[in-house]
């Protein structure tokens, strides 16, 4: 079974391409890991990004994602070969073929003067 489940941030906003007449939305989603180091007691962090692509209806939604925004992917591993034109080479690059994607933002917190609905206290009420 080929299946990636990622929970990451978005390092940039989604972006539309076209090819072979098909328009499909890349993702740039960092994951972070950390351990202890045995030696030192320090925590080391590592940040892996990911390259996700979407297809189809999904597209529409992941075109509107932007940088910093918290998601969940899941699709399955890809790799592909396309010719440098840097180094005249062929490379290999892996990707995510995104099956669906879940929006983790927590929505905002509402400013106190944002409240439809202030606590009167006993004096206010009894006037």
């Amino acid at each position: 079974m080929n299946k990636v489940n990622l929970i990451g941030f978005l390092g940039g906003d989604a972006e539309v391409h076209t090819a072979n007449n098909r328009s499909f939305t890349t993702l740039s989603l960092a994951t972070k890991s950390s351990y202890k180091d045995k030696k030192t007691g320090q925590y080391v962090s590592h940040t892996e990004w990911h390259r996700c692509v979407v297809f189809g209806k999904l597209s529409e939604f992941a075109k509107s994602l932007t940088k910093g925004a918290h998601v969940q992917v899941e699709g399955e591993l890809r790799s592909r070969e396309y010719a440098s034109k840097k180094t005249d080479t062929k490379q290999r690059i892996w990707e995510v073929r995104v099956d669906s994607i879940l929006k983790l933002n927590r929505a905002e917190k509402s400013a106190p003067e944002d409240r439809e609905h202030e606590e009167v206290s006993v004096e206010e009420a009894a006037v």
